[in-house]
């Protein structure tokens, strides 16, 4: 099982910034996601400025949340930054 999100950021444009549960911070590139009906919404920066940490996860609503497996494989690490 890989780590799990603990913190979550969104950095314009459609990006998170993720603290996981082993201390990586990882970036997450989720642009090529908004092409798929369920990540519509994410097209608006007000609403991806929402997202929270949740059960291990990024989520914004009760719809739209990504795997925490997806986030932290597809993800680059963060040298260093504030989140």
């Amino acid at each position: 099982m890989n780590p799990r999100v603990t913190k979550v950021t969104y950095k314009h444009p459609y990006k998170l910034i993720i603290k996981f549960t082993n201390d990586e911070l990882k970036k997450f590139d989720f642009a090529h996601y908004l092409k798929y009906p369920v990540y519509e919404k994410l097209n608006d920066p007000a609403f991806c400025s929402k997202v929270k940490s949740f059960q291990g996860t990024a989520v914004w609503d009760d719809e739209i949340d990504f795997s925490p497996d997806t986030l932290y494989l597809d993800s680059k690490p963060v040298l260093k930054t504030t989140i």
